[in-house]
């Protein structure tokens, strides 16, 4: 009777998993701060691909580690690079597999911002937004060459959406379609994905370009500004903090609407688990069912598989 008059179901289809490749290992190395998580070696992207399709996610979303990093993230347009190579491999073994890549260059830069530094006035460094929009595009056009079926602009540059539409377009991929990070949060739960992109800010932060976690009104400005550019779904992250703010954006939107489970929310519940104060599985999904019932089409979620298990799959 209650699965019967279920007003939120969850499915392996529901769910998108991260996974970080890099250059520099052989083999996969755990992330400490990420229990179940690890960097993968670009070899390993076959197997993984397999296994996304086994448990029946609805797709999977790639981050790369290169070997080198300077102050403009270069490495982000090198067409062998872990990203595009491991894209490539992934469509091999399964053509049929959603994959996914985020664009963004904080994982190649040396000072660990989110595209190319300019000085101010005043003498202080701070990221030049419309520079950072062409090597945005052609990152974007690197990822979809080696065959990407969706860019994911994580970085919160104004008009990046609008000029990765236009090269795209340009360059005969107008199938490919943008997942606009458009309300992405300054928020103090990004800490263990610095370290599995091995990030490290090497001053300031970021809340220059990333909004305000006190503002829900700015994130349907951003949503907004995102869809009359272009983008084809649209993303809001973190996820737990923000549930009013999914519930927001997909009352002001018909865009298929996204959310990030981020790398904070998930090591809270493995460490709260692994001293035995909650459930772990139980409380896991609760949490992604509490995402679905705010507003989210899909999760990009850490739990993928472990979730997936859970439901059957």
């Amino acid at each position: 009777m209650r699965a019967l008059v279920r007003e939120t179901t969850l499915s392996p289809h529901d769910f998108i998993w991260p996974l970080f490749f890099s250059e520099t290992v052989a083999e996969p190395k755990p992330i400490g701060t990420m229990p179940g998580v690890s960097q993968l070696p670009v070899s390993a992207a076959a197997r993984v691909a397999k296994e996304a399709t086994k448990h029946g996610l609805g797709a999977v979303i790639l981050f790369g580690l290169p070997k080198t990093k300077d102050a403009r993230g270069s490495s982000a347009l090198d067409p062998n690079g872990p990203v595009p190579k491991a894209v490539a491999a992934m469509k091999d073994a399964a053509p049929g597999l959603v994959v996914m890549t985020d664009v963004c260059v904080d994982e190649y830069t040396d000072h660990g911002h989110c595209g190319i530094l300019r000085a101010r006035r005043d003498g202080e460094m701070e990221v030049d937004n419309d520079a950072t929009l062409e090597l945005l595009a052609e990152m974007a056009l690197v990822h979809t060459r080696a065959g990407a079926d969706v860019v994911a602009p994580s970085d919160m540059m104004d008009g990046r959406v609008a000029r990765i539409r236009k090269a795209l377009d340009e360059s005969g991929f107008d199938a490919t379609a943008i997942l606009s990070y458009a309300v992405k949060y300054a928020s103090g739960f990004y800490g263990p994905f610095r370290e599995a992109v091995d990030v490290k800010i090497q001053f300031g932060d970021r809340a220059g370009y990333q909004m305000d976690p006190a503002n829900v009104r700015e994130a349907l400005r951003e949503a907004k500004l995102d869809e009359d550019e272009g983008a084809d779904m649209l993303m809001v992250k973190p996820a737990l903090p923000y549930l009013d703010v999914i519930r927001a954006v997909r009352e002001s939107s018909t865009l298929p609407l996204f959310a990030y489970n981020v790398s904070g929310e998930y090591a809270m519940l493995k460490a709260a688990g692994a001293a035995g104060m909650i459930d772990y599985g139980r409380a896991m999904m609760e949490v992604l069912t509490s995402i679905r019932r705010a507003g989210a089409d899909a999760i990009l979620t850490y739990h993928a598989i472990e979730a997936a298990e859970a439901l059957g799959a």
